[in-house]
């Protein structure tokens, strides 16, 4: 029995994606998808992913086919693969974290968690009685990957800005100092887009002469805008171990991935695989070629000036966002680096017609390259039409909100001015 193709446009999208149907009406369903993301950009404003750089000529030219990027990047036999768009991302990213050339290995990954879990996985290889150190405010990834890889995590308190609480990082590491520290360092938390400073981390492992280290920083979020600045760095004298960037959040990249690098002389080397003649070096062994294609025409497109250019337009626009909501009578702020804005929690309708990250009391709104201007002048609109507008004497005033520490806030490998 044959069944009439049901137009996404006339019913729900998972009956039209019914793949028991017969036909499927292909063309519907990729309408509505398309139709569906459409609608929601605009509104788009409250989790990191760029809008501003266009991929369409490597999906088109590249998307009929697989790249397979199987085993080492370093390996480029066989056919059909980008290892050296691969590598040249690998080198773009350590030239700009000026890692040094000769100790330094790393790969495209499908996002921030594998490179996570690849960089403790190393780690934690070569310090297998270690205790992992993070930060409350750290990323969901890390506790998972640490049940993933059966160690031995300490959670340490963040601040209500998010960076790590380094009093307290003091104690868990004197309770804990006969054995090695992994310590996880963000450099953009998930909700405020803090950075944690990984020179004070140092100085309280040598303070309690901790038997062997690894400080990685999981920079998924503010990685590249830092290196970009020259304010984080994995040269000799930062003592970082590893690092792992997203691809799809500052880059824009349209498919999750993102870039792991870690010191050469921190890991362990893998055994090749017969049948693939490479090295099984990384956690997925195939892994997505379009991805680090797409990567390397983002990067070799705008190069480091424009991509700078980005990164303070970004921070112009988070400023400016600041300035509105502060003048309408809303609580925010945001980190002098960070293109996250952290509001007091607006209403329910708000919050969905706008796609806002929220945390109890606190949301965030991120002004990645792309956000506009008359996007913030509509969201600030609307806030203060429900509202009923910035009188000192309304009810639903929100309680004021957490804010930095200090200013400017720390970076990774930099001490504190």
């Amino acid at each position: 029995m044959t069944h009439t193709p049901v137009p996404a446009r006339r019913c729900g999208l998972a009956d039209a994606a019914d793949l028991g149907r017969t036909p499927v009406d292909v063309t519907a369903v990729l309408d509505h998808l398309v139709a569906q993301a459409d609608t929601a950009a605009p509104t788009s404003i409250g989790f990191p992913g760029a809008v501003d750089l266009d991929h369409r000529e490597v999906m088109a030219r590249l998307g009929h086919r697989l790249w397979n990027n199987i085993g080492d990047p370093t390996d480029i036999g066989g056919t059909a693969h980008t290892r050296v768009l691969e590598q040249a991302v690998i080198a773009w990213l350590a030239d700009t974290l000026a890692m040094p050339a000769d100790d330094r290995w790393g790969y495209v990954t499908t996002g921030g968690t594998e490179g996570n879990l690849s960089a403790l996985h190393a780690a934690r290889r070569r310090l297998p009685t270690a205790r992992v150190y993070y930060s409350t405010a750290a990323h969901y990834s890390i506790p998972k990957i640490l049940d993933m890889l059966g160690a031995r995590g300490v959670a340490v308190e963040a601040g209500a800005d998010g960076e790590m609480d380094y009093a307290h990082l003091a104690v868990r590491v004197r309770r804990h100092r006969r054995w090695p520290a992994i310590v996880v360092a963000t450099a953009g938390t998930t909700m405020t887009e803090a950075v944690d400073d990984t020179t004070r981390i140092h100085t309280i492992l040598d303070e309690h002469q901790v038997p062997g280290r690894h400080v990685h920083v999981d920079a998924a979020l503010s990685g590249i805008p830092l290196a970009l600045d020259g304010r984080l760095r994995l040269d000799d004298d930062s003592g970082i171990g590893s690092i792992a960037v997203s691809g799809h959040k500052f880059l824009g990249v349209p498919t999750p991935c993102g870039v792991v690098l870690i010191r050469d002389s921190l890991r362990r080397h893998a055994a090749p695989v017969a049948y693939t003649a490479t090295l099984d070096s990384t956690i997925t062994g195939s892994r997505c070629g379009l991805a680090a294609a797409l990567l390397w025409h983002a990067i070799a497109t705008h190069g480091r000036e424009g991509h700078r250019w980005r990164v303070s337009e970004a921070r112009r626009l988070a400023t400016y966002t600041v300035d509105q909501l502060t003048a309408a009578g809303w609580p925010a702020w945001r980190h002098p680096h960070a293109f996250t804005v952290v509001l007091a929690t607006p209403p329910a309708p708000v919050r969905a017609k706008w796609l806002l990250a929220t945390d109890a009391d606190i949301s965030h709104l991120i002004c990645m390259p792309g956000v506009t201007q008359g996007q913030i002048d509509a969201f600030v609109t609307d806030l203060t039409a429900l509202r009923g507008g910035p009188d000192p004497g309304d009810p639903h005033l929100p309680r004021p909100i957490p804010r930095p520490r200090r200013a400017p806030p720390p970076t990774a490998g930099i001490s504190t001015p």
